[in-house]
């Protein structure tokens, strides 16, 4: 327990200072050989083409040679010290092949919303180590609290179209300039190279504001879902991959269903989301067992069904989504024991983390799959029976009243009179819910007499115990 509370006490100080950075991955300098129709940055022998009604923004780095260019008629070109351009003299240039045209291509294709286009970290250092994050496809563009990153010394082009019309961030770095109040960048916003770096209807709101909930904060991208799955799965050929596991799922957020392991843990107000998160990575990530699994966690509406049929109002959970390396039939294996291994740890310590319940979702290669979950300090098989029980009490007494089965008297009424016993006992503070007792109506024909003498003898007939009681007693 003493371990624990360290435990508890140390996390608690990494969690206050963690913040999640998003950086904008293409750009489009000079320099990026992936920006030219050949594959290849132009060379002293080459002409360079630019579309004429081409709206762009090139970075600069360094001087280069060339025999001709032609320049768009809105671009806008940045140097770098000691950076620029010189007509070609004719010598010899041992890199470059005969000279020939060379296209700048299309930058107007690269969206905001498109998850492949961002790489995100929970530091900077990470972002500069390339030690990225995995999330749920809605949670790699950039989230309401999340810090946007345009590296320094690079130049970009991209389309902030909208469902939602505003972008909600927290601050915004373009060119090594940090903008953390809206006003400020309102105003680069009404510069012309912040007119040839972002088009589309979408604009930016940018709050200086982390995520007020130790909980945890939705990432408000729900309702862009749509726009980010319809972008990604153009650039992958506008399909899901093919999985290898039975029965894949699909986590609330991500674009395809997935083979792994999904967690949704409900929860107290004191839990602290970055807590538990460095409580699992650890306790169990460490493990060189868990090497090749990928974790997401984050607050998420999970839409809500009443008996599985009828929809409900969505609640928030807090969602672990577990992927593994693993492949063909050991598919999601790996996930799964991850995933049994959180199960049990919530059952020993859930209540010091402020959980109250988790179910698991597992699709794996082999034949594993389906739902289970556990209650803090418990197990997952008392909740299960009591409800169990309580859906057979209801669709009883629901079906009796309709007059679809008929309560033989004679056990109704031990019912009753140990009823009234409780009440005389209890007093009228205590007296549960009423049944009905209308002799004529459970002795009555009903329209469903028929069917039920298929199922049961007339002589036995149908009826229920109230679970309040133990039913060895009510057969004195």
């Amino acid at each position: 327990m003493k371990d624990l509370f360290f435990l508890l006490c140390s996390v608690q100080l990494l969690a206050s200072s963690v913040a999640v950075y998003k950086q904008w991955i293409p750009n489009t300098n000079f320099e990026n050989a992936s920006n030219w129709d050949k594959g290849q940055i132009p060379c002293a022998h080459d002409v360079v083409l630019f579309k004429s009604n081409e709206v762009i923004s090139i970075f600069v780095q360094s001087t280069h040679s060339l025999s001709d260019m032609y320049l768009p008629l809105t671009g806008e070109f940045i140097m770098a010290p000691g950076a620029g351009f010189a007509a070609f003299d004719g010598s010899w240039d041992p890199g470059c092949d005969p000279g020939s045209a060379v296209s700048f291509t299309d930058a107007e294709h690269y969206k905001w919303h498109d998850p492949a286009l961002w790489h995100a970290a929970s530091s900077l250092e990470d972002l500069e180590e390339g030690k990225y994050i995995f999330a749920v496809d809605e949670e790699r563009v950039p989230c309401q609290y999340d810090d946007v990153i345009f590296q320094p010394e690079t130049s970009f082009r991209v389309n902030v179209d909208s469902s939602e019309r505003m972008i909600h961030l927290r601050s915004i770095s373009i060119m090594g300039q940090k903008f953390t109040s809206d006003t400020a960048f309102a105003e680069y916003m009404q510069s012309g190279s912040a007119q040839r770096q972002f088009h589309g209807n979408g604009t930016f709101q940018v709050t200086n504001t982390r995520c007020p909930d130790k909980s945890g904060c939705e990432c408000g991208n729900a309702g862009e879902h749509e726009r980010i799955c319809a972008t990604l799965l153009r650039d992958s050929g506008s399909q899901c991959p093919a999985l290898a596991c039975k029965d894949p799922f699909q986590p609330v957020g991500h674009c395809c269903e997935i083979c792994g392991a999904t967690l949704s843990l409900e929860y107290t107000s004191g839990f602290d989301i970055r807590q538990y998160e460095n409580r699992i990575r650890h306790a169990f990530l460490s493990l060189p067992k868990y090497a090749g699994v990928q974790l997401a966690i984050s607050k998420v509406r999970k839409p809500q069904t009443f008996l599985g049929i009828v929809p409900r109002d969505s609640i928030p959970v807090i969602q672990i989504v577990l992927l593994d390396d693993k492949m063909g039939s050991q598919t999601g294996t790996n996930a799964e024991q991850l995933a049994e291994a959180i199960l049990r740890d919530i059952a020993e310590h859930g209540d010091s983390f402020g959980i109250v319940t988790g179910t698991v979702q597992i699709a794996t290669g082999s034949n594993s799959s389906g739902q289970r979950g556990v209650a803090a300090g418990g197990t997952a098989a008392g909740i299960l029976t009591g409800l169990l029980g309580l859906l057979l009490l209801s669709t009883m007494l629901f079906l009796y009243r309709k007059g679809l089965i008929r309560l033989p008297s004679a056990r109704l009424t031990g019912l009753w009179d140990r009823k009234g016993a409780q009440d005389a006992v209890a007093g009228p503070s205590d007296k549960g819910f009423d049944m009905p007792t209308d002799r004529a109506e459970s002795h009555g024909v009903c329209p469903g007499e028929e069917v039920l003498k298929e199922m049961t003898s007339k002589d036995t007939g149908i009826y229920f115990v109230n679970p309040l009681y133990d039913e060895t007693e009510l057969a004195v």
